[in-house]
């Protein structure tokens, strides 16, 4: 990147003669660790940065689009730097620096320049008259990957690394940012703590086996085939002439004892055994070596692995944050999981964030009332934070946006039981739904977007399940064919969320995890919250890319993670 001499620091000039004339003009806060300002502390406020005509300013971002004006006198920037959805205008002379240089798409500057109000009757209320270039990265429009034209989302996920630089993404990605922001504002201004559950895990929570395996087992096989091949094993002539070595070499300490020798010779000739049993050892380990993985009884020796076990990467950090949970009263874990689920469909991800808040001394009625809370308050959180970039959305994406979210926001949800929910899609008669309705089934994303989308026109919450379409850990209600198990199901989605009041009873849950074909002493840990000190507790489990599919109207959940991985798929 081209660099020019350090610029003074942005000023603010005043005039001492008008100091009591003139109303104080506004004062531009640089980046906090930059020496710039944030485009968004100009354009973002209310007059649209007309206030602050005359002050000089630092700015640096890349130009969306450039044109040159005046015949080659002048040129017009639209400038972003990713802190808002607006661009900057910025007009830059010919006398000070290279139009056919500074115009094109993707190229990054850093501008000093002044504040001005463009000409009556333009769209901008502001825009940068450049004083001095101060650095310079460009970009050779013959092949900069991204071309002016509107660009389709799959067109943009074979270019992770660039498709922030687009108004879509940068937006989607400011919006992500505001909805993580909130869920951590929204979980401790209610006092739950925190927590890291790990990544790597032994127990399958979900217990469905659609699990990526952590190993170093594969490693290390080929590493020995490798050696094995580069230095073949020893024979057993090899190994029973190392023997015979020791041997002879025992018998020589032997004899130099019997016939008391100093202390010197019977040390040089222990050293020499010394060495003979440590060939020898050396030897006997090398022969042991055989291509392959390990065996035992048939089957793969994970006692040779990594963590002496079978490991798995998390599809859930539920059941480690209810142990906490079942000291600390009230928690929340929220990071990335993953499911080795072979799906191509536009509503999965390999690796994904869940957000799973956990209570103590809570039932299942409590985890409904935070659930919607939580929903509401974070649909209210991008109507008062992103409104730009949600504007944006229902320009380019669904015209309806806005209005979900503000419907979410401020309207109670249904909530009704899955008996109930069954019957009223059974009597359904003005849509034929792909998948047959009967109890006992797992609704379908289609019978879930119907109820809140057709049947109610709002949030539902659906509860009591079938015991039998649902995990283990789930507190089995007293008709003994429903769980005290909640989703919430939301427009544009279908289920949100998913929760439900865990089985505090010990010989309950043990029947359950035998029931399923579960290994019982893999849950031992688990158990012992239920053997010492158990307590009523309940939660659930919220994807994350799935709430920002509800808040933007995107149809594809690999447009809303930055890099998405998916069967096939894993860039950068």
């Amino acid at each position: 990147m081209a660099e020019e001499s350090t610029p003074p620091p942005p000023t603010t000039e005043m005039s001492n003669a008008t100091l009591t004339d003139t109303p104080t003009p506004p004062t531009l806060p640089l980046a906090r660790f930059s020496k710039r300002v944030p485009i968004a502390s100009i354009l973002n406020r209310p007059d649209g940065g007309a206030s602050l005509a005359g002050q000089t300013v630092v700015i640096g971002g890349w130009v969306r689009t450039g044109r040159e004006q005046g015949k080659g006198a002048f040129a017009f920037l639209e400038l972003t730097d990713g802190s808002c959805a607006a661009n900057l205008q910025v007009m830059v002379d010919a006398s000070v620096y290279d139009l056919s240089i500074i115009i094109h798409t993707g190229t990054s500057v850093s501008l000093l320049g002044t504040l001005k109000t463009p000409p009556e009757g333009t769209r901008q209320k502001i825009e940068l008259r450049v004083d001095k270039v101060l650095e310079l990265g460009p970009a050779d429009p013959s092949t900069y990957p991204l071309p002016k034209t509107r660009l389709t989302l799959e067109f943009l996920r074979d270019r992770l690394h660039l498709r922030p630089r687009t108004n879509l993404i940068s937006a989607v990605s400011r919006i992500r940012n505001e909805l993580a922001y909130a869920t951590h504002v929204f979980f401790q201004e209610h006092g739950f703590l925190y927590l890291h559950t790990p990544i790597i895990t032994t127990s399958d929570c979900e217990g469905a086996g659609e699990m990526f395996q952590v190993t170093t087992l594969i490693n290390e096989t080929e590493k020995v085939e490798k050696e094995l091949i580069e230095n073949p094993p020893p024979s057993e002539a090899d190994t029973e002439a190392a023997k015979l070595v020791v041997q002879e070499k025992g018998e020589a300490v032997k004899k130099l004892k019997e016939d008391k020798a100093s202390k010197e010779e019977i040390k040089a000739a222990v050293t020499l055994l010394t060495k003979a049993k440590d060939d020898l050892a050396k030897l006997e380990e090398r022969a042991k070596l055989k291509p392959g993985l390990p065996k035992k009884d048939g089957k793969i020796d994970y006692s040779q692995d990594f963590f002496a076990r079978q490991a798995f990467l998390t599809v859930s950090g539920q059941l480690q944050a209810e142990s906490f949970a079942c000291a600390l009263g009230s928690v929340y874990t929220f990071g990335p999981t993953f499911r080795a689920e072979n799906s191509h469909t536009s509503r999965h991800l390999a690796e994904f964030w869940m957000l799973e808040p956990e209570m103590a001394f809570a039932d299942l009625e409590d985890d409904m009332n935070l659930a919607e809370a939580y929903v509401q308050f974070v649909s209210q959180r991008l109507l008062d934070r992103c409104i730009d970039d949600m504007e944006l959305m229902v320009k380019f994406v669904d015209k309806t946006a806005i209005d979900r979210l503000k419907m979410v926001a401020s309207t109670p949800f249904v909530r009704i039981t899955y008996t109930e929910a069954v019957k009223k899609l059974q009597e359904v008669t003005d849509k034929k739904f792909e998948n047959k309705v009967e109890w006992g089934i797992d609704l379908a994303t289609e019978h879930e977007r119907y109820l809140s989308e057709v049947l109610f026109k709002k949030p539902v919450i659906v509860y009591d399940y079938p015991k039998d379409i649902k995990a283990f850990y789930m507190r089995l209600n007293d008709d003994g064919k429903t769980v005290a198990a909640m989703d919430v199901l939301v427009p544009k989605v279908g289920e949100l969320v998913g929760g439900s009041q865990r089985e505090e009873r010990y010989d309950v849950i043990c029947k359950r995890i035998v029931d399923m074909g579960l290994p019982l002493e893999t849950y031992e840990w688990y158990l012992d919250l239920r053997r010492y000190g158990t307590v009523k507790h309940c939660g659930f489990g919220l994807g994350f890319e799935r709430l920002i599919l509800f808040a933007t109207g995107i149809d594809n959940i690999r447009d809303v993670i930055p890099f998405p991985r998916y069967p096939g798929r894993a860039d950068l």
